[in-house]
């Protein structure tokens, strides 16, 4: 079983900038891969980006390349996501998962789920 744990959500004007954090507990987290997704009011849940479990391999979706950035900590058990230029689209609640498989862009390749973080950004 894994834990996951996000914070750094909150409310944001449009073009300012957050970091998500999400740590990890319950199993070796270096073994994991790590993602982001979220979830906006009414909307199917998104993939946002993906980490591979050495760090080595990223994706994101077009939405947000250039503006968002993954990254983790594997001493810290910790896998970030910095998001700036932030835009009142981006508004949603933010998941963190993880996966025992390689790095994949759809939820149903993920067994574990944090509670989420809502980011709010107005305009």
């Amino acid at each position: 079983q894994v834990q996951l744990v996000e914070s750094g959500g909150g409310l944001v004007q449009a073009g300012g900038s957050l970091r998500l954090s999400c740590a990890a507990s319950g199993r070796t987290f270096s073994s994991l891969s790590m993602g982001w997704f979220r979830q906006a009011p009414g909307k199917a849940r998104e993939f946002v980006t993906t980490i591979s479990w050495s760090g080595g391999t990223a994706y994101y979706a077009d939405s947000v390349k250039g503006r968002f950035t993954i990254s983790r900590d594997n001493a810290r058990n910790t896998v970030y996501l910095q998001m700036n230029s932030l835009k009142p689209e981006d508004t949603a609640v933010y998941y963190c998962a993880a996966s025992s498989l390689r790095v994949g862009v759809s939820p149903y390749e993920y067994d574990y789920w944090g509670q989420g973080t809502q980011v709010t950004v107005s305009s």
